[in-house]
């Protein structure tokens, strides 16, 4: 009775979370001019700092997010031992192991170096190039003299462009940005669509760092005793690029406005953290979405545990269809090696 009466409450807590995104997409798709002078102010107010305009904002937008949403995370597996998936057991009951070896944050230095060098490097030498700005612009921001301009230069991100390096300009330092603020259902279908990309790419990209030529790289992000928040980053510098990379494509691709770029990052970030809890967490987002859309940090932890399984990051339909395919192969099962490493 007492288990029952807790699961009705902790179903009845999720329709919470669950309208209040279901009420902020509905609206902001169906009526978007409730939002619009929100978003005018917020985008105007944007666009007039040296910050936002900073060639490196998204780089620095990234690190302080991940610091503050993976440290939030890591205290919370830290301190609360009933919601580490380690600890419960397939039937239910609950055992007590101990912490797995992580790091403070002052000593994890070198791992924000190495992710932020590469990125850096790109922001600092590259023209950027988003959807409606004009050609003239992003010439301008790459301290290219139209007048005297020699080359030509494409409005598309596929075709890079480096920086104008001169002495009274060495570095890309700034972005030329989007005039118009973007409306609310621009806001909320780009940010849909962009994740749907990534997770289609991301499954494929991942589904190929598991082929056994590619083992080494991806070893790394595999290398622990149980799944925790710190695990998000514990990437060779390959995966790493090609993980953000990819997000920048999946943006790039649909034409996403700059405002977009900088609220994708945060739940770009949050779900990557949520996924490598190694939590249940009450308000996990793969219980908020309807059942059986999302992986959530179960599957996600159940793939490092088996390492052959539930390759997607965010969504549940390729992983479906991949294992009805590979069902279909081997006669309608799927071959499950556990890995004990993980």
């Amino acid at each position: 009775m007492v288990v029952s009466s807790y699961a009705s409450i902790n179903f009845s807590s999720i329709w919470i979370p669950r309208c209040c995104l279901l009420l902020l997409l509905g609206s902001s798709i169906a009526i978007p001019d409730i939002y619009q002078p929100a978003l005018d102010s917020l985008y105007a107010w944007l666009s007039h700092s040296s910050l936002f305009t900073s060639s490196t904002f998204e780089t620095w937008w990234t690190v302080v997010l991940y610091a503050i949403i993976e440290v939030s995370y890591t205290y919370r597996f830290g301190h609360n031992p009933n919601l580490r998936l380690a600890n419960r057991g397939t039937n239910g009951s609950t055992s007590s192991r101990s912490i797995p070896k992580m790091q403070r944050p002052k000593h994890r230095l070198v791992e924000g170096l190495t992710y932020i060098f590469p990125l850096l490097l790109l922001d600092l030498t590259l023209i950027k190039k988003y959807a409606g700005v004009s050609v003239q612009d992003m010439a301008l921001s790459g301290n290219y003299d139209l007048s005297s301009l020699t080359k030509t230069i494409h409005g598309t991100f596929l075709a890079p462009t480096l920086h104008n390096f001169t002495l009274s300009s060495p570095l890309q330092t700034r972005r030329a940005l989007p005039i118009e603020s973007p409306t609310s259902r621009e806001l909320a279908l780009q940010l849909i669509t962009s994740l749907f990309v990534y997770d289609t790419l991301f499954f494929f990209f991942h589904l190929t760092l598991h082929h056994p030529k590619f083992a080494s790289i991806h070893s790394q992000h595999h290398n622990h005793r149980e799944i925790n928040p710190q695990i998000t980053n514990q990437l060779d510098i390959v995966e790493r690029l090609g993980l953000v990379l990819l997000a920048n494509f999946s943006l790039n691709i649909i034409g996403a406005h700059v405002l977009t770029r900088t609220m994708f990052v945060l739940i770009f970030v949050w779900l990557l953290v949520d996924i490598h809890s190694g939590m249940d967490l009450p308000w996990g987002y793969d219980k908020i979405l309807p059942q059986g859309w999302a992986s959530g940090s179960k599957r996600h932890s159940m793939h490092h545990r088996v390492g052959n399984r539930y390759y997607e990051p965010f969504f549940n339909w390729w992983d479906d269809a991949y294992e009805w395919f590979c069902r279909r192969r081997v006669g309608g099962r799927v071959n499950v090696k556990v890995n004990e490493s993980m």
